[in-house]
């Protein structure tokens, strides 16, 4: 019976929280379509054009994995810790901790709302990209777990960010002070072969350039990281933030006062 009732707990949870970005679709689906297309037509045709190849490819079909990874993150992020807040503010999180559920499953039901918004959104930009580039995928099947992955590490971020936030502004922090630089230097625009030795390496030590350069690979078939290191990289994260966000709802960090 436990089975059962936790796969029904989960679905409840996950359903509401894909229904709920659902509903807002204009403010979803709307909004990232419009700046990736942007992105396309001044960096991909105006500044591309100029540019030239990147890695041996047009400028515009080097940076669309990256454009549709940047929509991934941005979304995956932005919906967990939005409605983990909101269920903060509600109080009705507290329902759902006292509730005969683990907290796996109430972190996993939330989760799989952030993947699939970024999912979701990352499958629309991807469509967007075939009115600028030249479609192609090297790798189908890497291109999924890169997108998967990535989606539900920062779908995890998003929920350590919502447990500390104590007011609204609290939830823009980490997007805008954190989350945009690593991503714009994640090597979306440029490939780090350009860059000196030292920024080079020091680039290294931004986790989004691992996952751009992966999703690129599955894309294009070209990467300036070896895929196994990437995946590697991306998945230690991966278990290392479902952990923190384990802890924290286990302590109740943020909700128990």
């Amino acid at each position: 019976m436990k089975p059962t009732r936790y796969w029904v707990a989960y679905q409840t949870i996950a359903r509401r929280e894909i229904l709920r970005f659902g509903r807002i679709w204009m403010q979803t689906f709307i909004p990232p379509i419009v700046m990736v297309g942007l992105y396309f037509i001044i960096f991909g045709n105006l500044i591309g054009a100029r540019i030239g190849t990147m890695d041996g490819m047009n400028y515009v079909d080097f940076i669309m994995p990256g454009l549709v990874m940047m929509s991934i993150i941005t979304n995956s992020y932005s919906n967990v810790v939005s409605s983990f807040f909101g269920a903060k503010h509600s109080h009705y999180i507290e329902e759902m901790l006292i509730a005969p559920i683990p907290n796996i499953v109430i972190l996993l039901g939330f989760v799989s709302g952030g993947v699939a918004r970024g999912l979701c959104v990352g499958a629309a930009v991807t469509l967007v990209s075939l009115f600028f580039t030249d479609f192609y995928i090297y790798n189908p099947l890497i291109v999924f777990i890169v997108a998967f992955m990535t989606a539900f590490l920062f779908s995890l971020a998003g929920l350590i960010n919502a447990v500390f936030a104590t007011n609204y502004d609290h939830i823009a922090i980490i997007p805008s002070f954190v989350l945009t630089p690593l991503t714009y230097l994640g090597g979306i625009f440029y490939s780090i072969k350009l860059l000196p030795e030292f920024w080079q390496q020091l680039s290294l030590a931004n986790p989004i350039l691992y996952m751009v350069n992966s999703f690129r690979h599955g894309f294009r078939g070209t990467s300036d990281i070896e895929l196994t290191t990437a995946l590697g990289v991306i998945l230690i994260f991966i278990i290392l933030l479902f952990i923190i966000c384990m802890t924290l709802l286990e302590r109740g960090t943020g909700i128990k006062h």
